[in-house]
């Protein structure tokens, strides 16, 4: 699965990251939550050069559901043959569960 890939935000993930800058804001320190967001989005930027740095997602135990950590965030995405699919940005003490 080498290459770049391209890289696609499931609405899952887009609405992890709303509430996680809607919950700074609330916090009255919006500042941190656009900083966070901002941080977490260049990470995943990354992830077009090199889709498998993320480690294999323990819960699944599959080579295509990686994630990222990003304290306190896991970044959760499934690699593809030429995209990769952002699907969570959860808290990491969240244990995920197959549907």
């Amino acid at each position: 699965m080498a290459g770049t890939k391209c890289i696609e935000f499931a609405e899952s993930a887009l609405l992890d990251l709303e509430e996680i800058r809607a919950w700074y804001f609330e916090q009255g320190v919006a500042a941190i939550g656009e900083r966070l967001v901002g941080e977490i989005v260049s990470l995943v930027e990354q992830l077009t050069d090199y889709p498998e740095s993320g480690r294999i997602v323990p819960e699944f135990g599959l080579p295509a559901v990686r994630e990222l950590i990003y304290p306190p965030f896991r970044i959760v995405y499934r690699v593809g043959a030429t995209q990769l699919w952002i699907v969570r940005v959860w808290r990491s003490e969240r244990l995920l569960k197959i549907p």
